[in-house]
Order: structure tokens, then sequence, then C-alpha cells
């Protein structure tokens, strides 16, 4: 069964119009339940794109939703300075990551691990590195209380966002008769973030039928990934994730999903496994941002990882010459979509009322990093002096 399969099971799904026109995503085993040998035209059937993007029952697609979504993502009003958006971090230009070896937060706060890409997420099951959140809805708000990230006040965000008119407005339109409130907040960021999906790549193009689609070095790394490399034991299905962690012997000292799951060996030093699309424009790699490039993706995998009891039974020295590795990289730059241009949104303004911007500023945005008065606050922008409590 597909990553995709057991995600939609119980789940409403809605067809967007960015996919394949695919018949459905394709019914696969799981890779230990494969024959050892399989033909190419086997391993191909394993990789067929779906035609739906799921929508969980309890927060279920509308076009409002998604759209309110796409303007609060991109809106720095959410972070406790006023100056961080999700989009700050999760950027289209780079895959949906933001370029960097591990990401930056509040007052360029350094974080420990590298911005996952929220590239079709719609079809995961926990999110983050180390599957702390069982939902896109978590995921929305934990960054976005966290103070080394965001540093938002979750219980003055909804008053902050009621002093903007238009988003008074906006959310009476995605949730009649609920309005502003923080799981509608993060219900919408979660709606855009399911509609994020990669588009069609020369490869699904050759997975459908197009024998030109692709390279024979691409072929040839398909091959490869799929029985010697074995690359297929995490990336599999058509997102090339099984959407799982495994300690794959970075040497660093992370416990990643160790921390959640305390008591389970191979749980410590494990990491979720991203999906392989896009990845060429989402260098460089792994949960700490370690690897720079593809070749030193396939290097680290060639000499087996740090051997430790929670290395991933799947991590082994393969042995690969200069040739196949060449055709692996040929391969993976087959994955990278030709994805829609996301343009950033108006956003709504604010209120243009006296004083009405006291009602939207909070208390994380003062300087000196302590909470500063109203009063403080108003002698400042006439500039007299004054000192915070």
């Amino acid at each position: 069964m597909t990553v995709a399969d057991r995600i939609t099971r119980g789940a409403a799904a809605l067809t967007v119009a960015i996919l394949l026109n695919a018949p459905g995503a394709a019914s696969a085993t799981t890779a230990g339940e494969k024959a050892v040998e399989m033909s190419r035209q086997d391993w191909k059937a394993e990789y067929v794109r779906p035609s739906e993007v799921p929508f969980p029952e309890e927060n279920p697609y509308t076009r409002d939703k998604a759209d309110l979504g796409h303007k609060l993502f991109f809106d720095p009003r959410l972070s406790g300075a006023n100056y961080i958006s999700c989009a700050t971090c999760h950027n289209p230009s780079f895959s949906w990551g933001d370029g960097l070896p591990t990401g930056f937060g509040h007052k360029m706060t350094p974080l420990g691990r590298r911005t996952p890409t929220i590239l079709n997420t719609a079809f995961g099951e926990l999110m983050m590195w180390d599957g702390r959140f069982d939902s896109l809805e978590q995921q929305a708000l934990g960054p976005m209380a966290a103070a080394a990230e965001m540093n938002q006040q979750m219980e003055s965000i909804v008053e902050e966002l009621k002093a903007v008119p238009g988003y008074v407005s906006l959310f009476n339109l995605a949730f009649p008769g609920e309005g502003i409130t923080v799981p509608n907040i993060a219900k919408a960021i979660a709606t855009f973030e399911r509609t994020v999906v990669s588009g069609v790549a020369p490869f699904d193009l050759w997975i459908a039928g197009d024998e030109t689609a692709i390279g024979d070095a691409a072929k040839r790394g398909f091959d490869l990934f799929n029985n010697k490399a074995n690359c297929v034991a995490c990336h599999s299905g058509w997102n090339l994730t099984d959407d799982s962690f495994h300690d794959i012997g970075l040497s660093d000292d992370d416990i990643g999903r160790g921390a959640v799951l305390k008591t389970i060996v191979k749980m410590q030093h494990a990491f979720k496994t991203p999906t392989l699309r896009n990845v060429v424009s989402r260098a460089p790699y792994m949960h700490d941002g370690s690897l720079a490039t593809l070749a030193d993706v396939i290097d680290h995998y060639d000499g087996g990882g740090k051997q430790r009891p929670s290395l991933s039974d799947d991590m082994h020295a393969l042995k690969l010459t200069a040739d196949e590795k060449a055709d692996l990289i040929a391969f993976m730059r087959t994955l990278d979509g030709n994805d829609p241009v996301v343009a950033v949104p108006v956003l709504p303004a604010n209120d243009q009322s006296p004083n009405a911007w006291l009602r939207r500023v909070s208390p994380a945005a003062g300087s000196g990093g302590g909470e500063v008065s109203p009063e403080c606050r108003v002698a400042r922008l006439h500039l007299r002096p004054c000192t915070p409590e």
C-alpha cells in the first residue's frame, strides 16, 4: 500500500488540476514484500503519480480557505516581531526550503536542523524531521509559537489579526460563523500547504510511457536506484519517500526521532525520509545540511554510514562505480518538475484608524527582546525617551 493510499483512507480527496491525468495512485507493496527480482517495467508501476490530493475530513478543501492560507503563509505579522513569515524559511524559490544548511529564527537565532520542504506534505503522515507533529495543522502552529523560530504569543495572535479589517472578512468567508481562531489559522495554512504539489517531471512522463522523456543514463540510474543502490528501501512510491524514520549513519549528536521514542533503539539518530521530488533544487542535504551536493550524498550512502546499534538495517557499503554514481545523479535530475509559479500575495492592509497599530503589535516586537508597554511604544513613536518596565 502506498503512502497516498494510507493517507486517503478515511479522508476526503479533492482533484487538483496540477497532477497528471493518471488513473490514480498505484497500488504498491512495500519494499520488503517485493520479489527479489523485478523488471524495469514492474518497478515503473510503483511510481505512478496519484490523480488526487488528499484533504482530511475535518479540514476539507475550499478555495476561500486556500486563498486565506496563502496570505497567512506569506504574512510576517504572524511572527512575534512581525518580520518572519512561514515563507521566510519555506521559500518557493528554493523548492519550499531556504537554501541554508540550517535555518534561522527570531533575532537570527540559529536553528539546529535544515528547513524541510513543504512540497507534497499533503501526502505525508508525521511532520518535522523527528515526526513530533501528527498533522499539517499542528505543524503550522508549532514553529509560530516556538520562541527560537517565529516567537508568536499565541494568546494574542487572534486579537492581532482581528485588528486587520481585511482578515476579519477573509476568515468570515473561509469559516462562516466561526471567524478568526487559532485552530482556523492552522486549518487555513495547512489547506494552502496541501496545494503545494510538485509539478510533472520528465520522470513522470517516462513513467506514463514516453521513452524519450529521459536519457539512457537516467534509466540506468533508475535501475540502480531500485536494485544495487537500494535507495527504494526508503525513497519509495511516486513521492520517493516511505514517510518513515531511519538512522542513516551521519556523524552528529542529534538523536532525532529518538527524543520522541526514547526507548526504541532504531529510532535513535533517526530522521524522516525526505521526498526526492525537486531534489536538485534543495541543496544542501540531510537534516543538518552537512552534505553539499548529490554526489556527496551518494558517497555517504556508498560508504555505509557510521556503525552503531541504531543504524538502519538497509545501510551498508554499496561499492558503486563512478559511472554508477553518475547514472544515479542523472536519474535524480529527472525528478525536478515543471512547478507552477507561486506569486507573493497582496496582504490585507492594517487598520488606518488612530493608534490602531498598538492593538496589532505583539509583545515580542519590542526592541531589546523584552516586553514593552503601550506607553513606551507611544513615546518611541514620538521620539521621546522611555525606560521599559
